[in-house]
């Protein structure tokens, strides 16, 4: 927004600001993690199908080798046994493949759920611009990444040299070791050294998941000025939702006090509550038709004596119907002894003449 900067941005973002984020594809992403889980299945899947696979892939090269003179090679022979070959080296590599598209997927599915969005894809000028290029080079996430290279490089570097200095003089006499024990032993030290690739780049792909996290709920962040715009968006202007509110009020106040001059009676506290009650031979309980408070009692009795409504006062009573009944209701049972003998002293002031008020 014009006139704001990332200063303003200091409150946490709503859920719609982060529903609109996941929409256009901008989630926590650490490519460290998706990298840690492709090596960490690779591992798995050497540790596993390691042996198998080179036993299967040195037995093909072998007959391979030791029939070579009764190949044929002319003609349809060539593609025959390409695809031959080409069969029985996927049937090898087939399971390990599989567990590294499964790694691949996970490293992305643990970070965040499946997201279609085309907003990555979608052609921008800012993408080609060469002022948002260099703004992007010396970036927070540049600088970053360049700081977590080093890191890697350094760390990885100063380990892998530390292991495999022990095993220099093994490497140096593989020239004069049986062909058939160079595939085991490299295994076993391939092993070895993705296994400490992967216990390193767990705290790497840790750490930077952290720094992502955080880059990201900062982008999110938002100005108390966007939460009040999305506010208005999502559940309208205050002030109007306040006018429309007193309207409301003024129309059901005004459908109140029609119905006052059909009560049998209005109970009074005498001058702070004032509940008009409906009630005619028949009915299972008396309705509350009108109830208030201080200005609204006093035009409630206004309209009673106006109609000649019975007045009566009892405070008790009156706070306790004020409080438990709404208008349109029937009384609680729990008032309905009380509200009979209101109710009967009316009537019996009626049959007598006199009035309540």
């Amino acid at each position: 927004m014009a006139g704001e900067d990332e200063g303003d941005k200091t409150e946490d973002p709503t859920q719609k600001r982060l529903d609109e984020a996941l929409q256009r594809g901008d989630v926590v992403k650490s490519q460290e993690v998706s990298t840690w889980f492709v090596i960490a299945g690779a591992t798995l899947a050497l540790s596993a199908y390691g042996a198998t696979m080179t036993t299967d892939l040195s037995a093909t090269m072998r007959g391979l080798i030791a029939n070579a003179h009764d190949i044929r090679v002319d003609g349809p022979a060539l593609p025959g046994l390409f695809q031959k070959l080409g069969l029985e080296m996927l049937a090898a590599v087939a399971m390990p493949f599989f567990i590294l598209i499964v790694a691949a997927a996970a490293g992305n599915l643990v970070q965040h759920r499946l997201v279609w969005s085309f907003d990555g894809i979608t052609p921008k000028f800012s993408k080609v611009s060469p002022m948002a290029g260099l703004k992007r080079l010396f970036s927070k996430q540049a600088l970053a990444n360049l700081a977590k290279g080093i890191v890697k490089i350094i760390l990885m570097g100063s380990v892998l040299t530390a292991m495999m200095w022990p095993e220099w003089g093994r490497l140096e006499g593989l020239e004069r070791t049986d062909p058939a024990a160079i595939l085991p032993l490299t295994l076993t030290l391939a092993l070895k050294l993705m296994g400490a690739v992967v216990a390193m780049l767990a705290a790497v792909a840790a750490a930077d998941y952290l720094f992502q996290f955080r880059d990201w709920w900062g982008r999110q962040k938002m100005s108390l000025q966007e939460i009040k715009e999305e506010f208005r968006q999502t559940e309208g202007d205050p002030i109007i939702k306040n006018k429309m509110k007193q309207v409301r009020n003024i129309k059901q106040r005004r459908r109140m006090m029609q119905k006052v001059p059909k009560a049998a009676v209005i109970i009074t506290n005498p001058t702070h509550y004032a509940i008009a009650l409906e009630y005619e031979r028949g009915m299972e309980a008396p309705i509350c038709v009108a109830k208030g408070m201080d200005a609204v009692a006093l035009k409630i009795r206004e309209m009673g004596t106006k109609h000649g409504v019975p007045i009566v006062e009892n405070p008790p009573l009156a706070r306790a119907l004020h409080a438990t009944v709404e208008i349109d209701q029937a009384i609680p049972p729990e008032h309905y002894k009380a509200v009979a003998e209101v109710i009967g002293y009316v009537m019996k002031l009626r049959r007598s003449g006199l009035r309540a008020n």
